[in-house]
């Protein structure tokens, strides 16, 4: 969304505070830039420069190099012989019917089946029900009220310019831009491919029109974003290239969403600087609107202008917001997808038509898809809800639920090897319209995850034979959008046991105003009830934190591992307080993980675990959980030398603890456990993992005890700060190790007996 951080909002002490902080991390350039645009908007310059206008005013002719195409018939003629390649063709069809009948039988792929079908969207589609945020349907009529809040009532302005309206008065604007987003023509077309059904064309065909004249150039809330109309943009080709040859294609159709095309060009072009100061997968999308229309459209008289800034926006943003090791800027694995489709498409579109992007970008590309890869769960193609989460979705192009990264991650993964990263599945569908045939039946590369660390993001992944663990300890480099340093993700059996509680909505009524991002809400400690950092705006914390973490070490017979991390977001309190946070693998099911808060004066410490909903039983005094989930029994047990309290509270009435957020405006009971200390320095100690029977802790050891095994670690003094959390880690019975960390040097050795 489209929101600059506040620069004056507050007292004047925490102007100025704020502004250093902008300043330390932004940079005075990007300050002024900031500024500079908004007074550009207040004034009515921005207005002013990109005036709002009619269709009439905008004739296609304007913007063709030869005014003769302006004809429909001509026009259609034109692109017809010019034939500018795409990602697929009309002879495909058969070729990928074939396909499509496997991927279509429910529960072949159980772990990816889903009751949605291309089919049946399109049908509801002709019904006038349109699909929110790839979950939830909403009966807007057909055609829609393209202005109007589907939740709120309330209509938005069509005769104003889009610089006037603003993001939030009318509730979350998001539910108003989506079916504007054009999301639906990618059902349609699938749909279309499977049935030869002429309704969903003519659909197509209807919708756009209809869209076109109740949205005039620059007018109303639909031509506020840039990333919107860049993605509207994009499904509108794949409608125009995949109902190429239907009936319902006819010339002056196709010459109305040329003008279209045309004109979301301009208004991309004209703001792509604001959209790439976002330093997001704004910048990105919108290049990639240019780079698109530049060339499928070479008869516009700006196609080469906006081919070379298209490139050159995706050149510079990939380079700098794609970490060398993958993470992308957003710190959030959904926006993190978003900007891989929309690389992606602009790679393969590049390719195409012999223009190929450079070897620098393409390689980051495939690298960010990698970073997915290793965040996966094995069996569910799921990756933990972590950062900001708005469910988008920008190639709907599989029977895969949302949360399934596998599509992506299989297209990127082709991108890099030309191998596909799983055997063959509905996954698949994606690769084929975006690669075609013969990636689809191309080798599948023998590449298997495992302990992975990201050291310039921070990100770090722990994995057994049942399940894996995500952490991270990491400094930013980009503005976060959640306080959740140090977040722990557990997944068990397919089963997310504790769970990020994701994003519920950016602009709802309290007490839902987001309140998930805060650190209190994730599986973290919190100190005093402070967030990790200050809450500056909607979408931004200040001061940025700073974390650090240690490689990870293994015993040799791999039974035991050992990880830790540190940040200093509640060094800035007043009596400040240093956290780390170690974190040990036993066997292949249980987790082990120390949270170490030192301090000088008295805070209260709270460690809380949001965790799947089941059923369960709660010991409160032995600390003690017992999930009942369906893949069996499932403890969580918490100690420490402090006197604590614990508390679990399920969807609870009076707020948001004890919920998630598994889609976006969309909220899910889950289980929230709590212990809390009132101290001075604080150690608390969870293990997490089936049939635990006991968890004791003293000064410098604790013992854990399961059916299956007994374990004893040995940990430093709690107000120790220099040397590992972490000295040495002995198992016996079922499972037998050694782990030790030399705590004289605080570097890690291994050795281990089995």
């Amino acid at each position: 969304m489209d929101e600059s951080p506040p620069i004056n909002d507050g007292p004047l002490n925490r102007q100025l505070q704020t502004t250093v902080h902008l300043l330390r991390h932004f940079g005075p350039g990007w300050l002024m830039f900031r500024a500079g645009y908004a007074l550009r908007k207040r004034s009515g310059v921005l207005r002013r420069s990109l005036p709002a206008t009619s269709w009439d005013a905008q004739p296609l002719a304007g913007f063709l190099r030869d005014r003769k195409l302006a004809d429909p018939a001509a026009y259609l003629r034109h692109r017809t012989e010019q034939q500018r390649p795409f990602f697929f063709k009309a002879a495909d069809r058969e070729t990928f019917r074939k396909r499509f009948a496997d991927w279509d039988v429910m529960g072949r792929h159980p772990v990816s089946a889903t009751d949605v079908t291309p089919v049946s969207v399109a049908n509801a589609l002709c019904e006038g029900v349109f699909r929110f945020f790839e979950h939830r349907e909403i009966n807007l009529g057909c055609p829609p009220d393209w202005h109007q809040h589907p939740i709120t009532g309330v209509p938005y302005p069509t005769d104003r310019h889009w610089s006037e309206i603003g993001d939030f008065a009318a509730g979350d604007i998001k539910y108003v831009w989506e079916p504007s987003r054009f999301a639906w023509v990618y059902p349609l077309v699938r749909a279309y491919w499977r049935t030869g059904d002429e309704r969903y064309p003519r659909l197509f065909w209807e919708l756009a029109d209809n869209w076109r004249a109740m949205n005039r150039p620059q007018q109303g809330v639909n031509w506020k974003c840039g990333q919107e109309i860049a993605l509207r943009v994009m499904a509108c080709c794949f409608g125009l290239y995949g109902f190429a040859g239907s009936p319902e294609t006819t010339a002056a159709r196709v010459s109305r969403l040329a003008q279209v095309m045309a004109v979301s060009g301009q208004r991309i072009e004209h703001n792509l600087s604001y959209a790439v100061s976002q330093q997001n997968n704004h910048g990105i999308t919108e290049a990639t609107g240019l780079w698109t229309l530049g060339l499928l459209f070479p008869e516009f008289v700006t196609a080469a202008k906006w081919t070379s800034i298209g490139r050159d926006a995706l050149e510079q943003q990939c380079r700098k917001l794609i970490d060398d090791d993958g993470a992308f800027s957003q710190h959030s694995v959904n926006y993190q997808r978003v900007m891989l489709h929309a690389c992606v498409w602009a790679v393969r579109l590049g390719e195409l038509h012999g223009q190929p992007l450079s070897d620098d970008l393409r390689d980051r590309v495939c690298r960010a898809g990698t970073f997915l890869w290793q965040l996966q769960d094995e069996q569910t193609g799921r990756l933990p809800r972590y950062g900001a989460n708005d469910s988008a979705l920008v190639l709907p192009l599989t029977n895969c639920g949302p949360e399934d990264y596998r599509p992506v991650v299989q297209a990127t993964g082709w991108g890099r090897n030309r191998k596909r990263c799983f055997e063959g599945g509905p996954w698949d569908e994606e690769l084929l319209w975006l690669f075609g045939e013969d990636a689809v039946a191309s080798n599948v590369s023998d590449e298997r995850r495992g302990d992975w660390q990201a050291p310039q993001a921070g990100y770090c992944v722990l994995r057994s034979e049942s399940g894996h663990l995500m952490t991270r300890a990491g400094s930013y480099r980009h503005r976060p959008s959640h306080a959740d340093m140090l977040h722990a993700d557990v997944w068990w059996r397919g089963q997310n046991v504790a769970l990020d509680a994701g994003t519920h909505s950016y602009n709802a009524p309290s007490p839902w105003d987001s309140p998930l991002a805060r650190t209190a809400f994730h599986n973290t400690v919190t100190v005093d009830d402070c967030d990790q950092m200050d809450r500056a705006g909607r979408f931004l914390w200040l001061p940025w934190l700073s974390a650090k973490q240690t490689p990870t070490t293994r015993s040799s017979a791999g039974e035991l591992a050992c990880w830790e991390g540190t940040h200093d977001g509640y060094q800035r309190l007043a009596s400040p307080v240093i956290y780390r946070r170690g974190i040990i693998r036993i066997g292949p099911d249980h987790w082990l993980v120390a949270d170490s808060l030192t301090g000088n004066a008295a805070h209260t410490y709270r460690l809380h675990w949001l965790l799947l909903d089941t059923p369960y039983a709660l010991d409160e005094e032995g600390r003690h959980i017992r999930l009942q989930t369906d893949a069996g029994p499932y403890d969580v047990c918490m100690a420490s030398m402090a006197e604590t309290n614990v508390s679990c509270v399920r969807a609870g009435t009076d707020g948001p603890r004890g919920w998630y957020a598994p889609c976006y405006g969309d909220r899910q009971p889950a289980l929230s456990l709590a212990c809390a200390a009132e101290a001075r320095s604080v150690r608390f100690w969870t293990l997490l993992g089936p049939s635990i029977v006991d968890l004791q802790c003293r000064e410098h050891e604790l013992r854990a005890t399961t059916e299956n095994w007994s374990c004893c670690v040995k940990h430093g003094a709690l107000n120790r700060t220099g040397a590992p959390l972490i000295h040495s880690v002995t198992v016996t019975g079922a499972t037998t190790d050694r782990l030790c960390v030399d705590s004289s040097n605080d570097s890690l050795t291994r050795s281990s007996t089995k």
